[in-house]
């Protein structure tokens, strides 16, 4: 065997086992992935707070392809208000007053009104609904095991406030506001999360080998080996 024939089996070995312990473990690693998009979101305002701006910068600039970061739609920490209306924040960005939407990526981080969490508001209530939803259905599935997804036409209606919400004040027909935001994008979340876990689950439980340790599978039948002990009895004595 060459060296790369050798080098492609044991690659191809790692890939199996990498797969095989994801198949096992990926609510685990999906928990851990969306909880640190959360606490990064926030991080980030605190490391400003503190005077680590290199690393907060970094954040923000990581949060970017995720979200708008309008400072108007986005909570505030270490300052007067935890929002604030565009008027407010205007002065501590480029854009015009009458133009809010050209302050697109210009997180405001300033001690007169505080620090601006990386992602907006609605993100904020979208990704802890959804980290909090899949918390509850990791405990109920260690519990009852395999879960129904929500059914389609639940999390399409599910989707209709948060559409309504963004596309009305998206054409300027009005503007929403921090509490429509936090309930609106908390349904989807959650709704996300019991609509597609279990489908997740559902679809890698088909590729995953099967463990001889969970609900008794592979296990030998009670009663077949207390067959097989007495039958092993009975030839012994006939000997």
């Amino acid at each position: 065997m060459t060296r790369g024939e050798a080098f492609g089996s044991g690659g191809g070995a790692w890939i199996g086992r990498l797969a095989e312990w994801i198949g096992r473990h990926w609510l685990g690693v999906w928990l851990i992935g969306i909880g640190a998009y959360v606490v990064g979101a926030f991080a980030a305002p605190a490391l400003a707070w503190l005077g680590a701006e290199r690393m907060s910068s970094v954040l923000y600039v990581l949060y970017r392809p995720m979200c708008h970061q309008l400072p108007h739609h986005s909570w505030f920490l270490f300052g007067p208000h935890a929002h604030y209306d565009w008027p407010a924040l205007q002065p501590f960005t480029t854009a015009p007053l009458a133009r809010p939407l050209l302050s697109f990526h210009q997180p405001v981080r300033d001690p007169a009104v505080g620090y601006q969490v990386a992602v907006c508001v609605r993100d904020v209530a979208t990704f802890s609904a959804l980290f909090a939803a899949s918390v509850g259905i990791a405990v109920a599935r260690r519990g009852v095991g395999r879960l129904r997804p929500l059914p389609g036409a639940l999390y399409a209606l599910a989707l209709v406030p948060i559409g309504l919400d963004g596309l009305t004040q998206l054409v300027g027909w009005r503007e929403s506001t921090p509490l429509l935001r936090t309930l609106t994008g908390a349904l989807f979340g959650a709704a996300t999360a019991a609509f597609v876990l279990p489908l997740l689950d559902a679809a890698l439980n088909e590729v995953r080998p099967v463990d001889p340790t969970h609900h008794g599978a592979g296990r030998i039948d009670d009663s077949s080996a207390d067959t097989e002990a007495s039958a092993s009895v009975s030839n012994r004595q006939r000997e």
